[in-house]
């Protein structure tokens, strides 16, 4: 089984897209996929209700996640961490207890434009065009994620 996390700051946004537009990708017999966020802001709360809308848009239901925060322990769970931009990057980096810690963990739109570290936005404070802008970014990675591991 390949486990594969996705992470952004506040796990309302974009990682339970990434989440929910990869799951759609994978087999669910073969792949395990979660999301988690580098703050705590959010635990136990579900997707931001413009995450579920845009989510819905394209026939996927993301409205039974919830929020959670990543942890050291994430590193000996799963084979690929996708962080949405720089600062996620940092946060789960500087986590690492090792150089086999800091390996999986991946800026997710360097799936579609190789070593441009490329930030997926934060919508959160935008209107619903934010949502989805950051749901094709995703979808375009994940359609990307989900090939390499088919």
């Amino acid at each position: 089984m390949t486990k594969i996390l996705m992470v952004c700051l506040g796990n309302i946004c974009r990682s339970p897209l990434a989440e929910g537009i990869l799951r759609s990708k994978l087999s669910s017999n073969t792949y395990t996929i979660d999301s988690a966020g580098t703050a705590g802001y959010h635990i136990g709360n579900p997707p931001d209700k413009r995450s579920v809308a845009v989510a819905n848009k394209y026939g996927l239901d993301i409205s039974n996640l919830r929020g959670r925060q990543f942890t050291v322990s994430d590193f000996d769970i799963f084979d690929y961490i996708f962080v949405m931009d720089e600062s996620n990057f940092d946060n789960v980096s500087s986590l690492a207890r090792n150089e086999g810690d800091i390996e999986k963990v991946k800026l997710i739109l360097n799936e579609v434009y190789p070593n441009q570290n490329y930030s997926v936005p934060d919508p959160y404070y935008g209107g619903k065009e934010g949502f989805e802008n950051v749901f094709k970014m995703l979808d375009e990675a994940c359609s990307l994620i989900a090939d390499r591991l088919s």
